[in-house]
């Protein structure tokens, strides 16, 4: 069975952008993906911002919460990550990837 986990990573005065591109490359680097795809959808979803996917057999919350730690501290930023493993993922209105 594969474990599922939405992971969101709050930067603390993140002053532009480019610290949340920063954050989005290195949690890039650690596995993570901003996008998402549902069984018996052909279609793949933007997250919302700073909102992170990652997925796997063996995978444990902790591994993905020091992860996600790893790669926020590499922004330089104070931050706050929540992980949450998904039994079930439901989504409004979220863009499509072209």
């Amino acid at each position: 069975m594969v474990n599922r986990f939405t992971t969101r990573v709050e930067l603390h005065h993140a002053s532009n952008v480019g610290d949340y591109n920063k954050l989005h490359l290195e949690m890039e680097t650690e596995g993570f993906s901003r996008t998402i795809t549902w069984e018996n959808d052909i279609n793949t979803y933007h997250l919302p911002t700073a909102e992170y996917n990652k997925f796997g057999e063996s995978l444990t919350g902790m591994q993905v919460l020091e992860s996600a730690k790893k790669a926020a501290t590499k922004t330089g930023k104070t931050f706050s990550v929540l992980v949450t493993k998904s039994a079930e993922r439901l989504a409004f209105n979220l863009p499509i990837v072209k």
